[in-house]
């Protein structure tokens, strides 16, 4: 059960300290750039097949509170002791298995070890502290694998992280640590993995990143209201999601299916302290109060958007009827330029034929007056010999 998942395992019998002096880890704290290597390792290799992915995960143990980015992540003291394991990197491995038999596998040692040394050059902080798969479930071979990486890390970490999540409430990683059973009777010991809680950190810089990566493929259609509403609605849904496998929980303890688990009682009775007591006048009226007044700013805001809806509305038909008052009186004016023009080059012919009559007339006229003029001078002459 998952509510199982992140408690602390029964105390081992006197012979299991000698199997394994080293303190395991209970917490696994997987960084982004973990998830989008393994995802993009997937994509590049075993994407649309049945195939899973190995690859070695970096890092170290982290005391709670050793660097000042990590004290949000910590919760009243909860990782006070250095038994949290901080993934912050991670490199792929060619990795192939027989699809029939499980128990065929072949892992490059020569290439993780390579590989190791190029990443120690960058940063000698981040050691190997275990080992991812796609799954996106814990297979046969896993802890024959996990043997491999002992030779690397006294306790290797397996975290198993599904690229093709189905569900959207909860984180898509599961980590793992092998341990080994030793029974009181003398049957020999038995290996087998641990289930570790695990949770998604990260620092500053790497918040930022993934924002812009989010930032990149946020769907501009949504506003800023609607994803206000569906963060709201997926946080209701985990939060529904969670009471239902504490309900299983209960519910398997009291039919003695499952044992009882005081931490996880305690942390349950701890719930219930921390939840408001609604029968209280004075809470009640603040609840009221505080829903009014948010009630208030979304009403008030949804009135200034249509507000300012409908004056944007009002500017663009005055806009739209300038621009068309505009059309009319260019088209208009260029008319009338036309019709100016050709009166002006009509009254210009008129006046050249005018021009012309005048001097075909005149001509006349001077034909005319030197034939009148012959005929007196030769009458006169006449006149004179007579």
């Amino acid at each position: 059960q998952p509510m199982a998942a992140t408690a602390t395992s029964e105390k081992p019998a006197a012979g299991a300290k000698a199997v394994n002096p080293n303190p395991l880890p209970t917490n696994a704290i997987v960084h982004p750039l973990v998830l989008l290597s393994a995802t993009d390792h997937y994509v590049r290799v075993a994407k649309d097949t049945s195939k899973r992915v190995v690859g070695v995960l970096l890092g170290a143990k982290e005391v709670a509170g050793e660097r000042d980015s990590w004290k949000m992540t910590t919760h009243e003291g909860a990782y006070s002791q250095a038994d949290v394991v901080n993934i912050t990197n991670s490199f792929a491995v060619p990795f192939e298995e027989d699809d029939r038999d499980p128990k065929i596998w072949f892992l490059d040692h020569n290439y993780l070890e390579n590989m190791f040394a190029m990443f120690k050059k960058v940063n000698a902080r981040e050691k190997i502290v275990g080992w991812y798969s796609t799954g996106p479930k814990i297979r046969s071979a896993d802890l024959e694998i996990n043997e491999v990486f002992k030779k690397y890390t006294k306790n290797p970490v397996l975290v198993i992280i599904d690229v093709q999540p189905q569900d959207e409430l909860g984180i898509p990683t599961d980590a793992y640590v092998a341990v080994e059973e030793v029974k009181d009777d003398g049957t020999p010991t038995r290996r087998s993995f641990q289930h570790l809680s695990s949770e998604i950190g990260a620092e500053e810089a790497e918040e930022i990143g993934v924002e812009h990566l989010l930032r990149d493929i946020k769907d501009t259609t949504v506003s800023t209201l609607a994803e206000r509403v569906n963060a709201k609605l997926t946080s209701l849904k985990g939060l529904k999601a969670r009471l239902q496998d504490i309900h299983s929980y209960l519910q398997a303890v009291a039919q003695g299916t499952m044992p009882v688990n005081h931490e996880i009682t305690f942390l349950i009775q701890e719930i219930f302290n921390l939840l408001p007591n609604l029968s209280v006048e004075e809470l009640v009226r603040s609840f009221s109060v505080k829903t009014n007044d948010m009630m208030l700013v979304i009403y008030i805001s949804s009135l200034i958007r249509s507000v300012i809806a409908l004056h944007n509305l009002i500017n663009n038909k005055i806009a739209l009827k300038e621009a068309e008052n505009d059309g009319d009186k260019a088209e208009k004016d260029g008319k009338d330029g036309k019709k100016k023009e050709g009166k002006d080059g009509k009254d210009g012919k008129d006046g050249k034929d005018g021009k012309a009559k005048d001097g075909k007339e005149k001509e006349k006229d001077a034909k005319k007056d030197s034939k009148y003029d012959g005929i007196a001078q030769a009458s006169d002459g006449g006149g004179g010999g007579m």
